[in-house]
């Protein structure tokens, strides 16, 4: 058998080597990584800048566990889409804080509330940027290809037009596609319709399809990576009178049915992570 060239034999020996010597380099960041990343999201869910109304809303939301499935890391460029009143700002400034960049991005009007709260404690939200979405051409608007991260919770049902307002999901996925970095991550948290519901409940319930919203992401050019059952609640039949303001915290209803709809708690939500091709 003929003998192989001493360079060969160098080489092998040396992955043997590194075999030997336990996890790569690479492999050993990426723990630390993970590591580093609990830790802050551990601390930005426990912060006592939280208000406790919210904090109340943790069972239901699992913000932990959502942005965990998001791969949201404190060192990215994380944009946050009709952030409301600040729900998850509460958690997302903290979080990121300096070491990245956190955007809330919403129409002017929608800002009220957010500013407010940013107003009553800057130190908390010094670092937070507001940005126009969808764009216009008098506000700052997140750049394109700069952001790791676009994040938005229970809106897409939003953008889907009603008797009085047109419908915006196209413009809107395109939007958060072009302003994600290739290789950038989308995470979408919607209440959930069952895939037998129709098209006009999706724009009257609240509720959504999964088939939609990949549908709107894919056709904006997302590629599909997973799903979670993070925030699934069996008990919501999502047929609710008012649909899926029937339920907390909203109470559309009154006090028609209130028990119940307190028993069924907050609505089953899909949690869908979607991913811009490098």
């Amino acid at each position: 058998m003929r003998a192989l060239p001493v360079r060969y034999v160098f080489a092998g020996a040396l992955l043997l080597l590194a075999a030997a010597c336990g996890p790569s380099r690479q492999a050993v960041r990426s723990a630390e990584d993970a590591l580093y990343a609990d830790t802050a999201l551990d601390a930005a869910v426990s912060a006592s800048t939280r208000t406790p109304a919210n904090v109340a809303r943790d069972r239901y939301r699992h913000p932990k566990e959502t942005l965990a499935f998001f791969g949201v890391d404190p060192r990215d460029t994380v944009v946050e889409i009709w952030p409301g009143g600040g729900w998850y700002t509460e958690i997302l400034a903290p979080l990121i804080g300096t070491s990245g960049a956190y955007y809330a991005a919403a129409m002017p009007n929608q800002l009220r509330a957010l500013r407010e709260k940013i107003a009553a404690d800057p130190a908390t939200y010094a670092n937070v940027r507001i940005a126009s979405f969808p764009a216009d051409t008098t506000n700052p608007t997140v750049p394109n290809g700069s952001a790791d991260v676009v994040l938005t919770f229970r809106n897409v049902h939003n953008w889907m037009g009603s008797e009085n307002r047109a419908p915006i999901a196209e413009v809107a996925f395109r939007e958060m596609y072009a302003m994600l970095r290739p290789g950038g991550t989308l995470g979408v948290v919607e209440h959930r319709l069952p895939d037998s519901g129709t098209a006009e409940r999706e724009t009257r319930s609240g509720y959504m399809r999964v088939a939609t919203v990949r549908r709107l992401a894919e056709a904006a050019g997302f590629r599909f990576v997973a799903a979670s059952e993070i925030n699934a609640n069996p008990r919501d039949t999502a047929d609710h009178p008012n649909g899926v303001w029937s339920l907390p915290p909203t109470y559309r209803g009154g006090d028609a049915d209130r028990a119940r709809f307190a028993a069924i708690g907050e609505s089953d939500r899909m949690t869908l992570r979607f991913i811009k091709p490098r």
